[in-house]
């Protein structure tokens, strides 16, 4: 039983790497998207096809999609800031506007060196959140470039890393949970200085002596449904719109929640008293 277990880890982390290898992308950081903050310390280089944000003591920056989608998937390739990094926070995420806004999350939450990011997730719903979920990954997410990806679309949320899910939020609605379904959203990332939570819960602080940070992005791709004027224009290469998990793809979930997960809103006793959310108890 040992080995079979042994064997089957192996060809699970070789299914990652191939994965790693074969993904492809098609988009452009100078068409696609705008630097919106950051007085100059975001960058758009090699004929837009790499971008990089920077962090000091004075400023983060940051940038967003010029186009606004009603359901859609967006994916980029991230180097994380390497070294003590604790104290910052590098983001990949989507966002309606106004104070009632819809946004899915990914936010990479710095440490001192040696130690391992944490990957947090969260699903907006008219501005409620608290749906976190949080890992730390199977590799050093500062050494390479790896894939992250969002599917939205009527039916569920997938978060992937390299190609391999690790969270899906479905549609619960016929049981009264909020889904994000009606407000267009825009790409957002960013790099900036949260170190009053973002380590260990504000306890490590940030250290400027190793400023500026710096995090890139490439290979940058959406495919939505284009929202102007009040309307959605979607693509006619839309698989993504019906995307549901299969049973390899739920069981690759389960691998990665129950070695890699360090935090879920759904087993959190002191939050839920009670019991935990319904969501929860679909799954």
């Amino acid at each position: 039983m040992a080995v079979s277990c042994s064997l089957r880890f192996v060809f699970f982390m070789l299914s990652l790497m191939a994965t790693h290898v074969l993904v492809a992308f098609a988009g452009n950081f100078q068409r696609d998207v705008q630097i919106t903050w950051g007085d100059g310390r975001g960058k758009i280089l090699d004929n837009g096809n790499l971008l990089a944000l920077s962090l000091d003591q004075f400023s983060g920056s940051g940038f967003q999609s010029k186009n606004e989608f009603l359901y859609g998937k967006v994916e980029a390739q991230i180097k994380l800031v390497p070294g003590n990094s604790a104290g910052t926070v590098t983001t990949f995420y989507l966002k309606s506007p106004g104070s009632t806004w819809d946004e899915i999350d990914f936010e990479f939450l710095g440490n001192l060196s040696g130690h391992p990011y944490t990957l947090h997730t969260n699903v907006y719903t008219q501005g409620r959140g608290d749906k976190e979920q949080q890992f730390h990954l199977w590799f050093d997410p500062t050494a390479d470039f790896h894939t992250y990806s969002i599917t939205w679309n009527p039916q569920r949320i997938i978060f992937t890393v390299d190609g391999i899910p690790i969270r899906e939020f479905k549609n619960f609605e016929s049981i009264g949970v909020p889904f994000p379904k009606d407000q267009p959203m825009r790409l957002y990332a960013s790099l900036w200085e949260a170190d009053e939570w973002a380590t260990r819960g504000g306890l490590v602080k940030t250290d400027w002596s190793h400023a500026p940070f710096m995090a890139s992005y490439r290979n940058y791709n959406e495919n939505g449904c284009v929202w102007s004027n009040g309307r959605s224009s979607c693509p006619a290469d839309k698989a993504w719109f019906s995307q549901e998990l299969d049973f390899k793809g739920k069981n690759r979930v389960k691998w990665v929640q129950r070695r890699y997960m360090v935090y879920d809103y759904c087993t959190d006793r002191k939050r839920y008293p009670q019991g935990a959310p319904p969501e929860c108890k679909m799954a």
